[in-house]
């Protein structure tokens, strides 16, 4: 039963970046549907589940390879994916008359969900390592963390959706801010626990 709650803390821990990134998603589209909020918690789900997996099975052979890196990997894409955002946003402000106009082109395309999903699921590569360590089983934790972020990820489409109605180019920009800041975040985090 300790291992459930424990997992289920860490599946939530782990889900907060990709409940961001949704959301920020969801501010983007003018007209949110339910195949983009699947799109977005499959994609996001899928990579978190599918990160702690790889990890668990890295273990600690690759261990002191992998997380001197991770956080500027992580920082990397999410500071080019936002910085896209934000650029794309301002340069499209003279179109904030359109209701149908998104500022950063498709939010949902494919390319770009995929490196948010891996951007935002490279610390559960880590937290697999740790898992692997520990004597918790492998398909509860990753059938837990894949199902907990892809309904958070899945309400946080739908929840941006509300948010950006009124802000939608302003919001996106923010939406690019917060990835860049959840990637100075986890930078930060990694070189606290370092020192």
């Amino acid at each position: 039963m300790f291992a459930v709650v424990s997992v289920f803390f860490i599946a939530v821990s782990l889900a907060m970046d990709a409940l961001a990134a949704s959301v920020s998603i969801g501010i983007c589209i003018p007209k949110v549907k339910t195949h983009h909020a699947l799109k977005v918690a499959l994609i996001f789900g899928g990579f978190q589940a599918l990160m702690p997996a790889i990890g668990w099975y890295l273990g600690s052979a690759f261990r002191h390879v992998i997380q001197p890196i991770d956080h500027w990997v992580a920082f990397l894409l999410l500071a080019v994916i936002g910085g896209k955002m934000i650029l794309d946003a301002w340069k499209e402000r003279d179109q904030d008359d359109d209701p149908d106009f998104c500022p950063i082109g498709e939010p949902t395309e494919t390319s770009r969900l995929l490196g948010l999903g891996i951007a935002t699921s490279i610390d559960a590569l880590a937290a697999g390592i740790s898992l692997s360590i520990e004597d918790i089983s492998l398909l509860l934790a990753v059938l837990m963390i894949g199902v907990i972020t892809f309904v958070i990820c899945f309400a946080g489409v739908f929840f941006g959706k509300r948010l950006g109605r009124r802000f939608r180019r302003r919001a996106c920009m923010i939406g690019g801010a917060v990835l860049i800041l959840i990637g100075i975040k986890i930078v930060i985090e990694h070189l606290i626990l370092n020192i």
